[in-house]
């Protein structure tokens, strides 16, 4: 085991917290510190008391290795109990003798060990080969021979447009001869259209094995589950069940059985599909080669089915022998010349881990369409900050006036080809799809003449116009949901749309296709409208950065995600959130698992791993001028010029001590226009001839970059980090929730000072978040009334509503903040400007290694006293 991990893995707090004895071997592959005991203890203890964890561990703090090394001792450890009990097996019948007893138990030894040694031999004989092959590889030999996966082109003949013809709609039985949606929501749809695992999976003939007790480990995307599989590599395993024969010089070790679920577009090796431009042509075409009705010969070769089983019981047993990402299950398809897509779910049962982007989890009609059961697993997800944020987009729904515009065009322009080719219920159907979405469209153009920026829809006016009154939504979204209504209107948009090949020319590419087409999304806010529900609620909302009248949107907005996520608590065994910020815990207990008892719940906030040396962490109340020009950036105040002017002085004296890369956050895009406008004014006259301008000031000082809603981060994070390689500093203004306060890595030189302006606190005033309150408040009361008496009762809704609005802002801030400080060695100075972040409720929100390495009654210190700090700092650093 090695003594000392690298930077940003394997590590706590500091050397003093080095643990040498630890209480339990997690089989860490380095020596681990206490904070990574402790995670990894915790890890333990909830996955064996079947508990809801809620764990913060720092970006830097080794968080993968520790889930991994605490979670797979746990599942190895458990096996080997459960495998032990099931040696203590008795008869009923009591009166037979203990030698008899003892044969039986000997016999049923033998049996569980033969069927794990069959299995583990089978992949140690896969393992050996493909450590020749690569053997072979590196000595410069020809490499293995694959299945040709080249298939006959079609003729390129003009696409018919037969395919566009609706099928027949069997009257009021209400059955299609297409597929269906399973009733997934837009959201959803598009989700898992983007990763390729769309509905219509051919059934698979697997033989039975057993369903091993696993761990679903979930994360945001490939690339952090790629991250996350590249630290499965480095850890080892004894057996869950030990040989009868172990040498203990020789400590056993069993390679753990992963499996990675990916999706058509990365995976398909059919050269016809995976060759098309969009992820919905691959899926459509994919479906298509699956029909019954597609000739034999134009069928894909590479479908799992009966004849082909060895090569699906030979993929399963390679991917399980060796840990792969994603790119790795392709290649391995294509060697043994199956679809890894469906070949993939014959390894779900016999896999330990299983690794997949995590919002598929979140609906249960999406586990169903990926045959995914919960049922006594373990779930841990990763990157869980946003996790009610992410249940609330999957039930969600949101349409603009400009989609519908161009679904009743598209639906046009659909009518006048095959009008005449409508028969029976297609026709009626179609025909009240049109009427609806006039509806919705009429009614938010009548919106667009009110003053009123938001507000909550009156569903009975939504629906009142064109009849739509009379229509049974029942049956007209089960049609929208069987029948293929909005691809075959899409695809024929985008096919009258596209030219002809021999006219397309550099400067007129084809039009890209729409991921998911707005008829889903209309299904999908009928289906909110058609069940009721006191946990959500439907609003209009005018964008006020858009000049657009179009851009109006109607959305179905869910405010309780607990419901949506109870089936996956209830079925799991354990359930783990995970994340580097995960402070304020209270929404988690209090909103996204009010129905279990407090004992239920483990809550864990780590540290950092730096030492506290390394952290500054300052509320500043007040600039350069002094007490009579504090800081206080709420929204009557977002005028002010002579506190953007302050703001400006403190940034410039910050920027002349701390060297290389100072990263701002402003509250809100507007807020950075508004500050940036005042700071590029010219000086009044006042000043004197030739004084610039606070930006001009700040120019010479380091290089200025700033965050633009409507534009990409890649080039301005390139350029910044040019200007600190280049000795020229920077600094940074981006905008807390914006595109660079998640996800983007502020380590060593470009982030040695985060600042955060003001407190970003959502509009209170708007619908949304009135409803959202009420929300809240009512539940409170509804739930607490009967036992604390009504007024007290009410008293605790408020402060729950009051809460829940501080902690929403709070987390945006602690997302921000946690850009800064990636390792072991990182340091950095982090500088909150407002005087309410002297306030106790708000200093109580931050991570517990902010709090700890706050100074203490900052907020009463003036503006000297942080120079003085910053600057013994960076001086103290410099001499290292």
């Amino acid at each position: 085991m090695a003594s000392h991990p690298p930077d940003g893995e394997g590590i706590a707090q500091g050397p003093d917290s080095h643990v040498t004895s630890p209480p339990k071997d997690f089989h860490h592959p380095y020596t681990p510190y206490a904070i990574q005991e402790t995670f990894m203890s915790t890890v333990y203890q909830v996955l064996e008391e079947g508990k809801v964890g809620i764990l913060e561990s720092p970006t830097g703090t080794g968080k993968s290795l520790s889930l991994i090394c605490g979670a797979l001792t746990w599942l190895r450890d458990h096996k080997r109990r459960e495998f032990e009990d099931g040696l203590n097996w008795r008869p009923d019948n009591s009166d037979e003798p203990e030698w008899i007893i003892e044969q039986a138990r000997a016999r049923k030894r033998r049996e569980m060990l033969r069927r794990r040694e069959d299995i583990e031999t089978r992949l140690a004989k896969i393992r050996a080969k493909e450590k020749a092959q690569r053997a072979k590889y590196l000595r410069g030999d020809s490499g293995p021979k694959r299945r040709k996966t080249d298939l006959k082109q079609s003729n390129g003949a003009e696409e018919d447009e037969e395919q566009f013809v609706l099928d027949d709609y069997d009257s009021d039985g209400e059955k299609s001869s297409s597929g269906n949606n399973g009733g997934l929501s837009a959201a959803t749809l598009e989700l898992m259209e983007k990763l390729g695992m769309t509905i219509g999976a051919p059934k698979e003939d697997d033989e039975e094995a057993e369903d091993e007790l696993k761990i679903f480990f979930c994360s945001r995307t490939h690339s952090q589950l790629t991250q996350f599989i590249n630290e499965l590599r480095r850890v080892k395993f004894p057996p869950a069940i030990p040989a009868e024969e172990q040498d203990k010089n020789d400590p056993q070790i069993e390679d753990l059985k992963h499996l990675t679920l990916g999706s058509r577009k990365n995976l398909c090796m059919n050269p016809s599909v995976n060759k098309l431009s969009s992820v919905t042509a691959i899926n459509e075409r994919c479906l298509e080669l699956q029909q019954p009705s597609t000739a034999q010969a134009h069928k894909c070769v590479f479908l799992p089915n009966k004849e082909n089983q060895p090569l699906v019981n030979d993929f399963r047993d390679h991917a399980l022998a060796t840990i792969r990402d994603i790119e790795d299950m392709g290649s391995l398809g294509k060697e043994i010349g199956i679809c890894p897509y469906y070949a993939s779910r014959s390894a779900i049962k016999p896999a330990e881990i299983v690794t997949l982007p995590y919002p598929l989890l979140l609906q249960k009609s999406a586990r169903e369409a990926l045959k995914l059961s919960l049922k006594g697993h373990v779930v841990i997800i990763d990157e869980a900050h946003n996790l009610m944020d992410a249940i609330a987009g999957i039930q969600g729904v949101e349409v603009n006036l400009k989609q519908l515009k161009r679904a009743r065009t598209q639906l046009g322009v659909y009518l006048q080809k095959f009008r005449n080719r409508l028969k029976g219920k297609n026709r009626v159907y179609v025909a009240q799809v049109v009427r609806v979405i006039d509806s919705l469209a009429g009614y938010l153009e009548a919106r667009l003449g009110t003053p009123k920026a938001d507000g909550i829809v009156d569903e009975k006016e939504l629906l009142s116009g064109k009849g739509v009154d009379q229509i049974n939504l029942f049956k007209l979204i089960k049609y929208l949901q069987e029948s293929k209504l909005a691809r075959k209107v899409e695809s024929y948009a985008i096919h009258t749309s596209t030219p002809p090949t021999s006219q397309l020319t550099k400067s007129s590419p084809p039009k890209p296709e729409s991921t998911t087409p707005v008829l889903h999304h209309i299904s999908s806010l009928l289906s909110a409208l058609t069940h009721p529900s006191r946990e959500g609620r439907l609003f209009f909302s005018k964008p006020p950065d858009s000049p657009e009248a179009d851009s109006i949107t109607l959305k179905f907005l869910l405010l309780d995600p607990s419901s949506h996520f109870q089936e996956i608590v209830s079925e799991a065994r354990a359930v783990i959130l995970a994340g580097g910020t995960m402070s304020p815990m209270s929404d988690y207990t209090s909103h996204l698992f009010p129905y279990l008892p407090l004992a239920s719940i483990t809550t864990l906030s780590c540290g950092h791993v730096i030492p506290k040396s390394n952290l500054v962490a300052w509320n500043l109340s007040s600039g350069p001028s002094g007490k009579e020009a504090e800081f206080e950036f709420t929204y009557k105040n977002r005028g002010n010029g002579e506190m953007m002017d302050e703001l400006g002085r403190a940034m410039l004296n910050i920027c002349t001590v701390v060297p290389d890369g100072v990263v701002v956050f402003f509250p809100s895009y507007a807020y950075l226009e508004t500050v940036t406008s005042h700071w590029t004014r010219a000086p009044s006259s006042e000043a004197g001839q030739g004084a610039k301008s606070i930006w001009q000031r700040l120019e010479a000082k380091k290089m200025l970059f700033r965050e633009k809603k409507d534009s990409g981060v890649e080039n301005v994070l390139e350029e910044y980090g040019k200007a600190i390689d280049a000795g020229k500093g920077g600094l940074l203004l981006s905008v807390v929730g914006g595109k660079m306060s998640e996800g983007i890595n502020f380590s060593d030189r470009l982030g040695r000072c985060v600042v955060i302006v003001g407190l970003p606190f959502p509009n209170i005033a708007s619908a949304e978040w009135k409803a959202k309150i009420e929300y809240i408040e009512s539940t409170t009361l509804a739930r607490l009334e009967a036992e604390l008496g009504r007024e007290e009762a009410m008293k605790k809704a408020k402060e729950q509503g009051r809460e829940f609005y501080e902690n929403a802002c709070m987390r945006a801030v602690n997302q921000s903040v946690g850009r800064a400080i990636r390792h072991r060695e990182d340091y950095a100075a982090i500088v909150m400007i407002d005087k309410r972040f002297g306030n106790e409720r708000v200093q109580g929100k931050l991570p517990a290694w902010i709090r700890e390495g706050m100074v203490a009654d900052a907020g009463q210190k003036g503006f000297g006293q942080l120079m003085g700090t910053l600057g013994a700092f960076f001086r103290g650093k410099k001499m290292v």
